[in-house]
């Protein structure tokens, strides 16, 4: 099997999006997939295993979303490199300007197609006061992901909202976690004495600092939680993004800012950490849940979007319904004092990540691509690359 696979954003870009990327790549190499990734050119782009395989096309900075990049593919360069690969599927995990390009590459080719749907736009859009467009994006995403015989959600809640829109061809691909890369047993007493957690509860974010992750409720809560607990507590801020400089002008004197962080050193920070508070509602998934979960922490979260995927109110967490900054002040206030509850739900979390496996996840897409494969061969006849034009 043969895979295309066109993305708007790949690493060195740091995401959701990227990571099962690099976790699907990683798989496909180690089950024999053939695959070629076409993908935005990076100026601080560092050599990887999978570099070999990706074509990188100019690109330049988003001027809404500077790290977001904007490519204007090389269709010439695409085409050629198509023929040579001849593909048996094309995965369009973007809807952008590389995406649409798949697109019409996929379309001329008369190869089958599938795409995946990774972003709450229209929350996006919201977020960045642009939400007059929401029209159009749901219009437009509606015709791109119509193409595709199949479109991957990464959650129920997601599926359920795309139907609503009246999208087809709806099926899920889930998230799974590395319960061995993210494990108490990385709790680390080096950096719990360098950030003087001895004798706190810390709270810890990890994500992109932007916009629409709802950091200033998060900030908002801990500004509250400090009128009581200043003394015991800790707020722990793992991550890079546009708003980090005004974030951290904001921040009392309490709040760790550690950056970005990734591999052990990210481990490390969540297994040393004692709860995981995240505000996003925006996530169609929410990779950082699982990964908080598997390390053991209770996690204090809005239930919004693909957070109730993995969410289970007083079981592994703490429900917040509302988007409110008093809500979650009391969801985070009740693990601060009591510890009971705390490790319980700790302990819960971990045993939940560990039933998240990658594998049972790939194997399932896996499945996937070969049924819309031997489907679309079955009623069209193979597809031919040379007929790229």
């Amino acid at each position: 099997m043969k895979i295309a696979i066109f993305t708007d954003t790949f690493a060195p870009q740091i995401n959701g999006v990227t990571k099962n990327l690099n976790r699907l790549l990683n798989y496909f190499s180690v089950q024999g997939i053939e695959y070629l990734l076409f993908a935005p050119e990076s100026e601080s782009r560092t050599e990887s295993i999978f570099e070999k395989n990706v074509v990188r096309l100019k690109s330049m900075n988003f001027f809404l979303y500077p790290e977001l990049k904007f490519t204007l593919p090389n269709y010439l360069k695409i085409r050629s490199k198509l023929i040579k690969f001849n593909p048996d599927l094309f995965h369009l995990i973007t809807p952008f300007n590389i995406g649409l390009t798949g697109l019409y590459a996929a379309r001329q080719s008369d190869s089958p197609i599938v795409a995946s749907y990774h972003t709450n736009f229209n929350q996006y859009l919201d977020y960045y006061n642009i939400n007059f467009l929401e029209k159009a994006a749901w219009k437009y995403l509606r015709w791109f992901h119509d193409q595709a015989l199949r479109n991957y959600c990464p959650s129920e809640e997601t599926r359920k909202e795309l139907a609503e829109k009246n999208f087809i061809n709806l099926d899920i691909w889930g998230r799974g976690i590395d319960s061995n890369l993210f494990s108490p047993e990385h709790r680390d007493s080096k950096l719990i004495k360098k950030h003087g957690l001895e004798d706190k509860i810390s709270i810890l974010y990890v994500g992109r600092i932007a916009r629409e992750k709802n950091l200033s409720l998060l900030m908002d809560s801990f500004k509250s939680l400090n009128q009581k607990y200043s003394r015991k507590i800790k707020l722990i801020i793992t991550g890079d993004g546009p708003e980090l400089k005004s974030l951290k002008k904001e921040a009392p004197d309490n709040v760790i800012f550690t950056g970005f962080k990734k591999g052990r050193d990210l481990s490390q920070i969540y297994a040393s950490a004692d709860i995981f508070a995240f505000p996003s509602v925006t996530e169609t998934y929410g990779n950082v849940i699982i990964e908080a979960m598997a390390s053991g922490l209770p996690v204090v979260a809005i239930t919004a979007g693909g957070v109730k995927e993995n969410l289970l109110n007083r079981y592994n967490g703490l429900a917040v319904k509302e988007n409110d900054s008093a809500e979650f002040s009391s969801q985070l206030e009740q693990l601060i004092i009591n510890d009971h509850l705390r490790d319980a739900l700790a302990h819960n979390a971990r045993r939940y990540a560990l039933e998240q496996s990658w594998d049972h996840v790939f194997e399932s897409l896996d499945k996937s691509y070969q049924q819309v494969i031997d489907d679309y061969t079955r009623v069209y006849g193979r597809a031919v690359s040379k007929n790229i034009i």
